[in-house]
């Protein structure tokens, strides 16, 4: 860690304690950095906004890429104040920073009452024996749209 990382860290802890003295939701923050310039910053907003997805780094990837004018975010970093709970992991992946920075990790996360392996456990499980069910319907209509995606000759692959 050198101290530019350090300093970036510090701004995402800091997002994390102000949303949280806000009242905007749980105690996390982030920040992406592209050519040492914050382009995205969040703080979980799940209470403000009345939106489970509105994480912390759902809100910074939403800024950076606002900012990018990009659905990706090749040549960025992404600090966040907390390894990122299943759903924000996606997010990542498919906005596909260089570099995750994180601090508190997931078991700092389930003693403060944010317990995210009962989704990793879910994942693990056939849909007949999920806490929610999963009802496949209408496979055959939508797959006709797939089928019309990979017949489209001006589509943009991501």
């Amino acid at each position: 860690m050198n101290q530019t990382q350090k300093e970036f860290m510090e701004i995402a802890i800091g997002l994390s304690q102000s949303g949280m003295d806000q009242g905007k939701g749980g105690p996390f923050g982030c920040i992406i950095v592209k050519n040492g310039q914050i382009i995205g910053k969040g703080s979980n907003s799940v209470l403000s906004t009345n939106d489970p997805t509105a994480h912390a780094e759902i809100v910074a990837i939403r800024e950076a890429c606002n900012s990018l004018g990009n659905f990706q975010l090749e040549g960025c970093e992404i600090y966040t104040s907390c390894e990122p709970c299943p759903m924000c992991l996606g997010a990542i992946y498919w906005a596909r920073p260089s570099r995750v920075f994180y601090a508190n990790t997931k078991s700092d996360a389930a003693e403060a009452g944010f317990d995210d392996q009962f989704i990793y456990d879910e994942l693990n499980l056939p849909y007949s024996d999920r806490k929610i069910p999963f009802d496949q319907i209408l496979q055959d209509e939508a797959k006709k749209v797939f089928e019309n995606w990979i017949l489209k000759e001006n589509k943009s692959v991501y």
